[in-house]
């Protein structure tokens, strides 16, 4: 074994260890890498600028694509160098560099594919640092068994293991390339997918529900071919699934109708446009704003920030108030009541002048101030305003406006009632005091009003104080 290991790639560098062709590879081999250095560099300046305008999940991405340009143009270099040179010298130490070139640039591509298809947030979960972690330690063994030659030896042990599953026989190597081909086509088409829901959800022109069951429903049928591909090519036989499907079928029926039903619910939503993302609704006593429209639930974050999740079939079953209109715009009213020696036409204007200037209050149609009707107090006015995005809210604009009213009325005189009431006395003033004192020397009514004492201690003060005023 030692042999042959040193009959291949070491070997070579030990042949050429100490010949003036070694200095002649180091110095290609340099030049090659900081030329692909340059190329790299350059390459990132332009994508940089290109992907500021771009979304965070496309930027998280790509920050992998960019630290696989160096090695990836270093092994492209080497490589041209390597065949070039192969017919006049020996280009050992350029076969060796190759094997490290290529398998870093190969390990951050997968990690730029694999960021662009699971990290559509924008950040790295656990699970996806874990699975990079061994996609290294699998590419750097492939590397160290590739330096050491032995990947025929290595192959021909994975060969060699047989065992059965079921009714098919199988070997490591089969099953291990059969298990690449399924996880290489997946993820290629999560990646295609990837990218044409990024394409479709930049199409403004389309509908916001459309584009999004346009990019789901692409996603899935990128996926069912996928796995059609890649179980045709490990040697499954597709027939196979229509047995699947039967039980899948029977499975949906039963157990799994609740969920189906959600599915086919959350396609019916996004088909029909009846929710949109950012509507106000009220379903079963919970009122909020739609944040997201999934194919198995519906997020809806309340007046308390507090973010809930709704089966879809809920939306369809269930009666929903939509607080939102294709017309954001809403009326609000102001009520205030002047006294009747106020002037009419001049509290009238202040009003309509309250309104204007105030933020999310529209011009047009302009603000308007009614005469309502003759109050017990004073005049009942009303002003009527239009507020953009009503769905938002009105109460801190009504406010403004109500706060304007206050400091305007009190500036050029227009007073607000306060609720007045006239007491008349029937009779004489004599005969009303007499029947007072009558009143607090009846000892009934002291006993009335001690009973009432223990029963109530608010009776008792207002008892005592009667007594104390006759």
């Amino acid at each position: 074994m030692q042999n042959h290991i040193l009959s291949h790639m070491l070997a070579g560098i030990v042949r050429d260890y100490g010949q003036p062709v070694m200095i002649w590879q180091a110095g290609t081999l340099l030049g090659t890498l900081l030329v692909a250095w340059l190329l790299a560099r350059l390459v990132r300046h332009k994508l940089d600028s290109h992907r500021r305008a771009r979304h965070e999940a496309v930027r998280f991405g790509a920050e992998s694509l960019h630290k696989a340009l160096f090695p990836l143009l270093g092994g492209v270099l080497v490589w041209v160098a390597e065949t070039v040179l192969d017919d006049y010298m020996s280009t050992s130490l350029l076969e060796l560099a190759l094997v490290p070139l290529i398998g870093i640039a190969l390990i951050y591509i997968l990690f730029f594919i694999a960021r662009r298809v699971f990290g559509r947030t924008g950040q790295a979960h656990a699970w996806l640092s874990i699975a990079e972690r061994i996609v290294s330690v699998a590419v750097w063994i492939g590397m160290v068994v590739t330096v050491l030659g032995i990947q025929d030896e290595v192959l021909r042990w994975m060969a060699s293991v047989r065992f059965r599953i079921g009714t098919a026989h199988m070997t490591l190597l089969s099953l291990t390339t059969g298990l690449m081909w399924v996880c290489a086509t997946l993820i290629f088409a999560l990646w295609l997918g990837s990218a044409y829901e990024d394409r479709v959800m930049r199409a403004h022109s389309v509908d916001a529900n459309l584009r999004v069951v346009l990019a789901r429903v692409g996603r899935a049928l990128l996926v069912l071919a996928a796995l059609l591909i890649s179980f045709s090519l490990v040697g499954i036989d597709i027939t196979v699934l229509g047995v699947f499907g039967g039980a899948l079928g029977v499975g949906l029926g039963f157990g799994l109708q609740k969920i189906a039903s959600n599915y086919v619910s959350g396609f019916i939503i996004l088909i029909d446009r009846s929710l949109r993302i950012g509507d106000t609704i009220n379903v079963s006593g919970l009122q909020g704003m739609v944040t997201e429209i999934r194919t198995r639930y519906t997020t809806v974050r309340g007046l308390d920030g507090i973010e809930t999740l709704i089966p879809n079939e809920k939306l369809i079953t269930d009666v929903v108030q939509n607080h939102s209109s294709y017309l954001t715009r809403g009326y609000a009213k102001a009520a205030v009541q002047i006294a009747y020696t106020s002037d009419l036409e001049r509290a009238m204007a202040l009003l309509v002048e309250a309104a204007r200037g105030v933020e999310r209050v529209l011009e047009e149609p302009a603000p308007a101030a009614y005469l309502v009707g003759f109050g017990t107090d004073g005049i009942n006015l009303e002003l009527g305003f239009w507020v953009e995005e009503a769905a938002k809210g009105t109460t801190g604009t009504r406010s403004t406006v109500n706060r304007n009213i206050w400091r305007l009325f009190n500036e050029h005189g227009i007073s607000i009632p306060y609720a007045r009431r006239d007491v008349h006395l029937v009779g004489s003033l004599p005969a009303i005091l007499g029947s007072a004192v009558e009143i607090a020397q009846d000892p009934a009514i002291d006993a009335a009003h001690g009973t009432a004492a223990d029963s109530s201690n608010s009776g008792t003060g207002l008892a005592r104080d009667a007594s104390t005023g006759a």
